[in-house]
């Protein structure tokens, strides 16, 4: 049986923030919903600022987008100015100060709309962003220019020619429910979109990805699952950044999604003062792997507007996966990557090829210790007489996939 963590005495948490709320009204995602903490007056009452960053704040009100379930401000400390789930959830003066450095569209996802709100990048799968209404705004968040609409529901009309989209593109395999968040849409229209997706035979996997389980676990409930049973195989991703985060009710909503044959990913991005340590991180890893969550992707942080001062260096991931491996289970590492502006995902990975010829490999393991390993001769593979006409010459093609000499420094 999976771990649930056990709650840890504070001095916050809900009967702090929320002492006369009722049992029934907690555990209600929708009166979560509804009484989320959506303006700037609101959040000062709960949280404190310091009167020159208030007076900014105020100054820059209208261009503030604020949206924090009550659930996952009781995980915020008040006393507590760099608590790392109030850098994810409340702004910050620092937005405005860097803005000018970041980007509206980090990754360049509109360079590859065939359709407004479908992303067509890599072959085989397809990002189908359903809405851009989310139950929290994240600071880091990469799609932050979608907060300059609103709330606004895509209509059936839209979400149809999406799905035709796809109907019609027999070489996509593996679609991506995205948004802002999928599992805000409305209960009849996700079904309507996940069943209209199974119907289609080259769709073999469907993935969500959202952040309720760690902002409002309380969504995740029967009928949810239920639903996302019938339209099985379903993979979910999800955005846990810190251990905080890992709390009884995110546990029980995880495992509710695995009783249901939905497996999980967590996909974490590295932040200033969040988790840019090697200590934090496996901490947050072991306790996803304790409620049934794989550590799937480490991102680094997109350099979008309003977000330049929760980055790190490239570096810091790097030294991060370096000082987990070896130290606990691969299970537990991530993959770090770098998604860059319109290219796709890079994965970055500390230094273990330390130099190469055609028969010999120079490795260095996680302790530092140099190892030599002899790299086997490249055999040549009978051909049939089918491939004999088409295929390149023997040694043309394995001079091809070769390795060339490579040298590179440890750093």
């Amino acid at each position: 049986m999976l771990d649930s963590p056990a709650p840890l005495p504070r001095p916050f948490g809900r009967q702090n923030y929320f002492p006369h709320v009722s049992d029934e009204d907690w555990n209600d995602w929708r009166w979560q919903y509804r009484n989320r903490v959506r303006d700037l007056e609101t959040l000062l009452k709960f949280l404190p600022y310091t009167p020159g960053e208030a007076r900014q704040l105020k100054l820059m009100e209208s261009e503030l987008h604020i949206g924090i379930t009550p659930y996952y401000l009781s995980l915020i400390d008040p006393s507590d100015p760099d608590d790392p789930v109030r850098k994810q959830a409340a702004p910050s003066a620092l937005e405005f100060t860097y803005h000018s450095v970041g980007i509206d569209d980090p990754l360049a996802e509109d360079r590859d709309m065939p359709l407004e709100g479908l992303v067509h990048r890599y072959p085989d799968r397809c990002l189908f962003i359903a809405t851009n209404m989310c139950p929290m705004y994240c600071r880091h968040c990469t799609r932050r220019r979608e907060w300059q609409d609103g709330e606004m529901p895509k209509s059936r009309a839209h979400l149809n020619a999406m799905i035709d989209y796809i109907r019609q593109s027999p070489q996509i395999r593996d679609v991506i429910f995205s948004g802002g968040d999928p599992l805000s849409l409305p209960m009849p229209v996700l079904d309507y979109c996940l069943s209209e997706l199974r119907k289609i035979p080259h769709v073999e996997i469907i993935r969500i990805g959202t952040r309720y389980p760690v902002v409002l676990p309380q969504r995740i409930d029967d009928e949810l699952a239920e639903v996302l049973s019938r339209h099985l195989p379903v993979w979910m991703n999800t955005h846990f950044n810190h251990p905080n985060e890992i709390t009884p009710e995110a546990a029980a909503a995880c495992r509710k999604m695995l009783a249901a044959g939905v497996p999980i990913n967590n996909q974490s991005v590295l932040m200033r003062g969040v988790n840019d340590s090697v200590e934090t991180m496996l901490k947050l890893c072991h306790g996803l792997l304790k409620i049934g969550v794989r550590p799937y992707y480490l991102f680094q942080c997109d350099p979008v507007n309003g977000a330049e001062h929760l980055r790190t260096s490239v570096w810091t991931g790097v030294e991060i996966i370096e000082k987990m491996r070896g130290f606990t289970s691969g299970l537990a590492i991530p993959t770090f990557v770098v998604d860059t502006e319109g290219g796709g995902k890079v994965p970055l990975s500390p230094n273990y090829l330390l130099y190469a010829t055609e028969d010999s490999l120079v490795l260095r393991n996680y302790e530092g210790k140099v190892f030599q390993y002899r790299n086997p001769a490249v055999l040549p593979r009978r051909k049939s007489r089918r491939a004999a006409a088409t295929s390149l010459p023997f040694e043309q093609a394995a001079k091809s996939t070769r390795p060339r000499l490579v040298k590179r420094e440890r750093h």
